[in-house]
């Protein structure tokens, strides 16, 4: 299968045209056609030679991901995406007042094996190559006729697992003659991979570090997400503490509520002690049910107690609101019910 050119940075189109004995610069020109002017053809770009795009076209191909279903509730689009090798991904757009963001997958399946995950049911099948996360954002854009200003790649897979790539990824998105967003706007999420958080906060951009948490003791947390046993959680809030100290970027814990498992007052108390004096950040993220798992979501008057107890202890914490109570709401719940077909 030829290569995408939407898997290249800029770096990397630069290279390109050296080797092939341009200017450099061409690789801002193409930059721009491709996520500015959007351009479906390189027949349609104006300011390089002919022979040189009659090359580039031999090299690097156009193609999208085929858009198998979009399914659509307030505020809250969710998109459905077959790939070259048949397998499909998920990538959910949600409208704020603050304006649209996107939420991406990062591989195909994960082995991350967090146990209320319906996305983790199936195992990782591979990453995702840096052209089919860019390709999520480009092709949402063209169907809403929007600009998206927020991304995070909490989707399909765990990022830090295909590290390579989700770098590239914030490389073009953010680059100012690429899809020009803001790195304070572009969030990555992580379980917890020790080595990899390590290597991220030597990553120049003041792009946001969320670690999905969900319990606050080794316990419990050994019992819900199994990549703990690997990096327990004292040594990975040992690494988050350096991480604040050398990027001085606010953390956030992401911490999903499951009824009668984590959402104890004990829980939110130990949560609070965790995680005092450090720059972060709770998002509380009430549970979508899935007929495939056994969990359920806490009721709401659970979620408020937790909610107040973090308050009390001066913790800053949000309830992430929800989207699509009238969709395939859960992560990698669409691709399932596709897959089951």
């Amino acid at each position: 299968m030829m290569e995408s050119i939407y898997n290249l940075d800029i770096d990397q189109l630069e290279e390109y045209f050296l080797s092939h004995n341009c200017k450099k610069f061409h690789a801002d020109q193409l930059f721009s056609w491709l996520y500015q002017k959007r351009i479906n053809s390189y027949n349609k770009v104006t300011n390089i030679k002919k022979d040189i795009l009659d090359e580039l076209a031999k090299d690097y191909s156009l193609k999208k991901l085929e858009l198998v279903k979009v399914e659509k509730d307030v505020d809250v689009n969710k998109y459905l995406f077959k790939l070259y090798d048949s397998e499909y991904i998920e990538a959910v757009l949600m409208r704020h007042d603050y304006g649209n963001s996107i939420c991406v997958s990062s591989q195909v399946g994960c082995n991350m094996g967090c146990k209320f995950c319906e996305s983790g049911r199936r195992k990782k099948v591979r990453n995702l190559n840096t052209y089919e996360m860019v390709l999520q954002i480009l092709q949402v854009e063209e169907d809403i006729k929007e600009r998206i200003s927020h991304v995070v790649v909490m989707g399909i897979g765990e990022p830090f697992d295909n590290y390579d790539n989700v770098i590239r990824f914030i490389k073009i998105i953010n680059h100012p003659k690429g899809l020009q967003i803001g790195s304070r706007h572009i969030t990555i999420s992580t379980c917890g991979i020790i080595p990899k958080i390590e290597e991220f906060m030597n990553f120049n951009y003041q792009v946001n570090l969320a670690i999905s948490l969900h319990a606050p003791n080794n316990e419990l947390r050994d019992k819900l997400m199994p990549i703990n046993k690997v990096y327990p959680l004292s040594e990975l809030m040992q690494v988050l503490k350096k991480y604040l100290k050398k990027t001085n970027r606010r953390l956030t814990f992401e911490y999903i509520l499951l009824d009668g498992i984590n959402d104890q007052q004990q829980h939110a108390q130990e949560l609070a002690n965790l995680i005092k004096g450090m720059n972060a950040y709770v998002n509380l993220i009430p549970y979508n049910d899935t007929e495939n798992l056994e969990f359920n979501r806490s009721k709401t008057i659970q979620i408020m107690k937790f909610y107040d107890i973090l308050k009390k202890n001066k913790v800053n914490v949000t309830i992430r609101r929800e989207f699509g109570s009238k969709i395939s709401a859960a992560c990698g719940q669409l691709r399932s019910k596709e897959e089951s077909l």
